[in-house]
């Protein structure tokens, strides 16, 4: 690591974040076959803080959150959620924890046979099982209108454009109150107006609902408008850390290419 690297590092780690980790990683390694994805990686996500991590296609992103929830098992290292240690718990206590943890998937992951109502009230009726109707019909309503969706209550995905869908897709993840939110690739596929729009959805959830954010994104301009604190991922490893002036700043050729 050069010197300016190292001046990053210090200059994050006293960043006025002042809460607690939340999210500990140590030493992560996770190979397919004989490829390495991820090499040693190590960060934390404090809490109340958006954690925005960068690199381009193929850096080994979107597996790094899906060791988190435990839909990928690592091969190496540790992953502390809450101070604990994911790869120790059991099915029933990675559940539980899950509980407390939005992912918001690529895709969306709305199930299209059912309405907009229908996929908010989902998770509700399996997670918060001592709701009543009225209490499930408020938490639905209100979560609609944060995203700004409230007419779309009884529509079905396929009526609903990308950018829609991506809110109906983050509303079904707070619909829960979340106290992490892990965001894979939230703009990609939108054009800039609607990416904007989630963006700054980013933001608004983490300040309406006090959630620590882990946003995965190659999106530069996603970056630039949520992260207090970035990380570069190339090839597996971390390649810088620090805030964005310290990116924009950075004289490196590669952070320089990808800020472009």
């Amino acid at each position: 690591m050069n010197t300016s690297q190292t001046e990053i590092l210090t200059d994050a780690s006293s960043k006025n974040i002042t809460g607690k980790p939340v999210i500990e990683i140590n030493n992560l390694k996770k190979s397919f076959d004989k490829q390495e994805v991820l090499k040693n990686v190590s960060l934390t996500l404090n809490d109340g803080e958006n954690l925005v991590v960068l690199g381009k296609s193929g850096s080994g992103k979107s597996v790094l959150i899906k060791c988190i929830v435990g839909l990928l098992t690592s091969d190496g290292g540790t992953i502390k959620v809450f101070e604990n240690n994911v790869g120790e718990l059991s099915r029933k206590e990675l559940g539980e924890l899950r509980h407390k943890i939005g992912f918001l998937f690529q895709s969306g992951a709305l199930y299209d046979s059912m309405t907009v109502k229908q996929n908010l009230e989902f998770p509700l009726r399996r997670i918060k099982r001592n709701l009543t109707e009225k209490e499930i019909e408020e938490k639905v309503n209100e979560v609609l209108e944060n995203v700004g969706l409230a007419d779309a209550l009884n529509k079905m995905p396929s009526q609903l454009s990308g950018g829609m869908r991506k809110r109906i897709s983050l509303a079904r993840t707070i619909v829960v109150d979340p106290m992490i939110m892990l965001y894979d690739e939230p703009t990609t596929g939108l054009d800039p107006v609607t990416s904007d729009e989630i963006s700054s959805l980013i933001n608004d959830v983490q300040k309406k609902y006090k959630t620590s954010s882990l946003i995965i994104t190659h999106d530069i301009k996603c970056a630039r408008s949520t992260a207090n604190r970035i990380i570069m991922l190339n090839e597996g490893e971390i390649y810088m850390e620090g805030k964005l002036a310290d990116f924009e700043n950075s004289t490196d050729p590669f952070i320089e290419s990808f800020l472009k």
